[in-house]
């Protein structure tokens, strides 16, 4: 399973930019794993759920709930 991060940013209009100002984590770090290739043994991690909750004033939960219902696909999954 895969979460478009990408896609999850698009939809928030958020860049990474403003996720790593508004969370305080840095922009390289975040850029290198929002844009790293995932596998099921790769996925998003603490940190990055974290800068999107800090970035949206949203509790981790629902940026995680969010995520799962509307951004996460199946490995087979031919629509990302």
């Amino acid at each position: 399973m895969r979460i478009d991060i990408k896609r999850y940013l698009e939809v928030h209009n958020l860049t990474i930019y403003q996720v790593s100002k508004r969370s305080g984590y840095g922009y390289t770090t975040l850029h290198k794993s929002f844009n790293k290739p995932q596998s099921s043994s790769t996925s998003l991690n603490l940190r990055d759920l974290d800068a999107l909750a800090q970035a949206e004033h949203k509790a981790m939960w629902e940026v995680l709930r969010d995520l799962e219902n509307h951004y996460l696909y199946h490995d087979d999954d031919e629509s990302l």
